[in-house]
This record gives structure tokens, C-alpha cells and sequence, in this order.
């Protein structure tokens, strides 16, 4: 299974924000649209990505007055990003051992998806769901 397959269920709609946004409004989006992270673009470019962890960090960090500063003054720099041809296998280890829950999904410079961790888990469940029903359908016709 590859990130390619996910995206062409899931779909390749992708939230972002650009990065003088105040952070009040990115998390007026995260909570409208019920998300975990948005990408922070700037005119199509990936500089950043905001997660809730990156929030809670900041608010921890330096109190309540973080929600008026620049998303860019909050966000994770150091994107890691995937392919659509990566394997489902590899981008958890990556997510695993990055300890990060949300991968942009980019081609050719172009960012064309974004993947998370409920993503994965769901295309799995949705795996094993099928094989199971195809282990009754064979043993029932044996």
C-alpha cells in the first residue's frame, strides 16, 4: 500500500495558513475543521508546518500572549515531507521515529496531500476488515 492509495481515497484537500497569520487564527481553523496541523504556505511554498503540539509548546513556553505572535514564530521549520510512491510501512517508521503525526505529501516541489497517523490507521483497520472477510468467504466455500 502506498501514500498515493490513501490520498485517492481520503483526497488531496490540504488546510494551510500563511506564515504572518496570527496563531489565533490557525487555531480558529484547527478547531473549525477538527484537525491535529496545517501546513503554513507562503505564495504555494511549504515553510512550516503548525501542529497542536507546537501550540501547547509555545502557550507552555511563553503563556497566553503566544496567540497574538506570527504563526511563524511557533511553527516546525524542518518539514519532513513523503512521495506518493512511499509505502505505507515506510511513513510510519518515519512518523514513528520523527514522533510527529502529519506528513505533507510532495511532488515535484508541489505539495499535493497531507497524511496522518488516523489516516494510516484507518487504511489499515479497512485492510484487515477485508481480509477477514475474505479468510470467511474461503472457508466458507471449502
Amino acid at each position: 500500500m502506498t501514500v498515493r492509495s490513501i490520498l485517492d481515497t481520503k483526497g488531496h484537500e490540504i488546510t494551510s495558513i500563511e506564515p504572518d497569520a496570527k496563531l489565533s487564527a490557525a487555531i480558529k481553523i484547527l478547531g473549525e475543521r477538527k484537525i491535529g496541523a496545517v501546513l503554513v504556505m507562503n505564495q504555494g511554498r511549504l515553510e512550516g508546518i503548525l501542529s497542536e503540539r507546537d501550540i501547547v509548546r509555545a502557550l507552555g513556553e511563553r503563556g497566553a500572549r503566544v496567540i497574538e505572535e506570527p504563526v511563524s514564530a511557533v511553527m516546525t521549520r524542518k518539514v519532513v515531507s513523503c512521495r506518493e510512491a512511499d509505502t505505507v510501512a515506510a511513513i510510519m517508521e518515519m512518523m514513528t521515529l520523527g514522533k510527529f503525526r502529519h506528513l505533507p505529501v510532495v511532488e515535484d516541489g508541489k505539495v499535493v496531500g497531507l497524511i496522518s497517523i488516523g489516516d494510516i490507521v484507518k487504511r489499515r483497520v479497512q485492510e484487515y476488515e477485508a481480509e477477514q472477510e475474505a479468510l470467511r468467504d474461503y472457508i466458507k466455500t471449502a
